[in-house]
């Protein structure tokens, strides 16, 4: 099991959490806080400053969050030389993993991340075990679970009721407010940590509908995933999922899962209910300064449309390659409210109006939006290849060195039948095929290369150079900074690149 993922810059690092609500102890299932633990919660802290001190909201919600741990069978590939030797290899092994969570019902509903309890790699999980801060374990049963929102849901049993907790309002949480974390840093079973919310609706570029999180700066490590970060007054605001970190460990950039997020999901997990999401059928990416320069738009407003799944929701809509996706339902696509978070929160069947942008001109189409595939449906059909290809071109031809090596950095040359056939592609296929990239260009900062078709520049396709001679001069007549580049790679699907003149 691969707890956290660490990386600089933008990825973000798995922790192993929950979420939690306001404690409660001895009452019946389901029952909220006792008034008199209500009036002392609303005193605990003062209404403006910084609190005095974190022991008295600890103490009442540190008996709710639990310590995850789990034991699994991994599979272990054989070693390639054992059949040809005789030898025997083992085919699996035992490997455990180690997270935090939180109760939120009396009768033992636990909430923690999907990643804490699912094995890593091919294998399963062969048992889940809750150990309650006074160092009592009880068998888990996993209830289920939601690898696209990555929450998990399990279930533990005893006679008495347990501590709980109850999920708040994220949506009152503001950049500035005091948040106070607990869980199991590396084991280290009831840590607690304080800091505040340094940003709301956080998108660290990943990717996916629940790119969006609560930012705080409360010290969050490995082992923290699927502990709840609260609020003041108690309340289970986020549950801790990730950081950014260059080092490993924590640096003040934690990532927690908005309690607007995921108490629905638990919710429906609890129920047995399956978690169905809208799909449109699209790849995208943000409107980047890059793609807005070569379109001639503002940037961070709207996302860009790389590619349409024949006969999916966009398709039938008419949504292209090209567009860039403005709004849905009249509700603005920005990086905090990206496309793929709007869509996903649309229930299947339901018709949405999309407006968009295509050829500088604006747009609405309407989509009947249809039901995403499982996170696993989804991988077996990426649309891109994620093996680097190889190298198609042999041998030489005739370059430009004028105007197009000078602002792009590339040297380019017509497809003849011959070219054709070495990259693989239909012989009706019309553009340029890179011969060289300038290592100093942004091309190839893009990632452009030797044997990549240009299919068009700025949607204007391309018979020889004289064209893309045209579309360079066009884009510097205009005072834009780039152009927008239609690429095809062998074995991938084509897609834009906004590329920068030098």
């Amino acid at each position: 099991m691969k707890p956290v993922r660490y990386a600089y810059g933008v990825t973000s690092a798995l922790l192993i959490g929950g979420a939690a609500i306001s404690l409660v102890t001895g009452v019946p299932a389901g029952a909220q806080v006792a008034q008199n633990d209500a009036r002392q919660m609303q005193t605990m802290a003062p209404v403006a400053g910084a609190p005095g001190s974190f022991a008295d909201l600890t103490e009442q919600l540190q008996p709710a969050v639990v310590n995850i741990s789990t034991r699994q069978r991994l599979r272990v590939p054989e070693h390639p030389l054992a059949q040809l030797f005789g030898m025997e290899t083992p085919q699996t092994r035992e490997a455990q993993s180690l997270g935090s969570g939180f109760i939120i019902s009396a009768d033992g509903y636990v909430v923690t991340n999907n990643h804490v309890i699912t094995a890593e790699g091919q294998g399963e999980v062969e048992s889940i075990t809750v150990t309650m801060p006074d160092g009592t374990e009880y068998p888990a049963e996993l209830i289920g679970r939601d690898a696209a929102s990555d929450l998990a849901v399990l279930k533990i049993s005893r006679t008495k009721p347990f501590p709980f907790v109850q999920f708040g309002d994220s949506r009152q949480a503001r950049v500035g407010d005091w948040v106070v974390a607990i869980g199991n840093p590396f084991g280290l079973g009831g840590t607690v940590t304080a800091g505040i919310v340094s940003a709301v609706y956080r998108n660290t570029g990943q990717g996916g509908a629940y790119d969006r999180y609560l930012q705080t700066d409360a010290s969050i490590n490995r082992g923290n995933s699927g502990g709840p970060m609260f609020d003041m007054k108690g309340n289970v605001i986020g549950i801790n999922n990730a950081i950014l970190s260059p080092t490993g460990g924590s640096v003040g950039i934690g990532f927690a899962i908005p309690a607007e997020t995921a108490e629905p999901i638990v919710q429906k997990l609890m129920k047995g209910q399956s978690i169905e999401r809208g799909y449109l059928g699209i790849r995208i990416q943000p409107l980047n300064e890059d793609l807005a320069d070569s379109l001639g738009i503002p940037h961070n407003r709207g996302e860009f449309v790389q590619a349409v799944e024949p006969g999916g929701a966009a398709d039938k809509a008419g949504l292209q390659a090209g567009d860039v996706v403005l709004k849905v339902n009249g509700q603005d696509v920005t990086p905090d409210q990206t496309l793929s978070y709007l869509v996903a929160n649309i229930k299947p069947g339901e018709k949405v109006a999309i407006e968009l942008m295509r050829d500088a001109a604006r747009r609405t189409v309407t989509a009947t939006v249809g039901s995403r595939p499982t996170e696993e449906e989804l991988a077996q059909r990426q649309m891109f290849d994620s093996d680097e290809a190889q190298d198609p071109m042999s041998g030489k031809g005739v370059s430009s060195e004028g105007l197009i090596e000078k602002a792009l950095g590339l040297q380019v040359t017509a497809l003849n039948p011959q070219i054709t056939r070495q990259l693989g592609v239909s012989d009706d296929t019309k553009g340029l095929v890179i011969l060289a990239v300038d290592p100093s260009a942004d091309a190839a900062a893009k990632g452009l290369q030797r044997g990549d078709i240009i299919l068009s520049a700025n949607y204007k396709g391309l018979g020889d150079v004289s064209d893309l001679e045209g579309a360079v001069r066009n884009v510097q007549s205009s005072g834009r900074e780039a152009i927008l580049l239609r690429i095809q790679r062998r074995g991938r699907t084509a897609t834009y690149v906004p590329v920068r003149l030098r």
